[in-house]
């Protein structure tokens, strides 16, 4: 599952992992970022230490590792902005691909308290474009997994033939052994939670000095959310898209 930051992505890992069937993988290049980046991020040094930091290890182990503990499904929680030019993107092919998408100018409201000033990488959405573009894939946009959590995860499962469960739709809140090290800094919010937000817009306007950049990522926006999967049940499932 590739998404940017700021888009639900936990939750929707939390609502995987609270299958029995399926266990999840937290940003598995995370490290390999930092460490080839030098951008000093909260916790820089554990994450560096938690993970390979070579990419095509990190790859090896997604593509040939039997999953573990039984389970049947094993989803990857990656960053798009995590996959830098120098991974061999081709080595990807032989995994699904999925991605989770938000409006620009809401997913800029909530970076900017983070980071006052994101740049284009930061947020991934080129790189996810082209993702999309080598490796297709059903497009999940966040707004419409708030606004029905349950049509949007039936459509996504089916989209992906494989059988949705209940489970997805409310987990225990707390922490998880397979929370990135990073988790301290980002997941407060998923910590507290036990199941999907309702969808709320933005309290605030965009700064302005941001509306540039929100222009700048519209047009892979578009590119990506003319794909979107539609709710199987709810407002959306009587073919309005």
């Amino acid at each position: 599952m590739w998404s940017g930051p700021r888009t639900v992505s936990t939750a929707l890992m939390r609502a995987w992992e609270n299958r029995p069937d399926t266990v999840v993988t937290d940003e598995p290049l995370y490290s390999f970022y930092l460490d080839r980046t030098g951008l000093d991020h909260p916790g820089r040094a554990a994450i560096i230490a938690s993970q390979p930091t070579d990419p095509n290890i990190v790859l090896e182990q997604l593509i040939t590792a039997p999953v573990p503990n039984g389970a049947e499904i094993s989803y990857v929680k990656h960053m798009t902005h995590h996959l830098l030019p120098e991974v061999d993107r081709a080595a990807l092919a032989p995994l699904r691909h999925a991605h989770l998408i938000r409006d620009p100018r809401e997913l800029l409201i909530s970076y900017a308290k983070v980071r006052t000033e994101p740049t284009l990488d930061d947020l991934g959405i080129r790189q996810q474009a082209e993702i999309f573009e080598s490796f297709g894939g059903p497009v999940v946009d966040s707004r419409d997994l708030l606004a029905d959590p349950e049509g949007i995860l039936r459509a996504l499962c089916q989209t992906l033939d494989v059988p949705f469960s209940k489970e997805m739709l409310a987990w225990p809140a707390g922490p998880r052994a397979s929370d990135g090290v990073w988790a301290p800094y980002w997941y407060d919010s998923v910590h507290a939670s036990t199941g999907f937000a309702p969808y709320r817009p933005p309290a605030g306007p965009l700064p302005a000095r941001l509306e540039p950049l929100a222009e700048r990522c519209l047009p892979y926006f578009e590119r990506l959310h003319q794909h979107r999967i539609a709710s199987q049940e709810g407002p959306h499932a009587a073919g309005l898209r």
